[in-house]
């Protein structure tokens, strides 16, 4: 099922999208797709370091501050 979104672009963004289709000899929707899939795959690498982040802030205490206290 294709759904139907409203795009809204700058001047200067179509000026840039025709320019660079005439320079690269590609289809603007070409263009659109492929900077959309760079931007996915740099957003989903943002969140998946976030998350590694996350979980070393769980587990940043060192071997002595861990064991601290404990008699073993």
């Amino acid at each position: 099922m294709e759904k139907t979104i409203r795009l809204e672009l700058k001047q200067n963004k179509l000026e840039s999208l025709e320019l660079y289709a005439e320079l690269l000899n590609k289809d603007i929707n070409t263009m659109l797709d492929e900077a959309l899939e760079l931007y996915f795959h740099t957003e989903q690498e943002k969140l998946l370091e976030k998350n590694q982040d996350d979980e070393n802030a769980l587990t940043n205490l060192d071997f002595d501050e861990f064991w601290n206290g404990v008699d073993l």
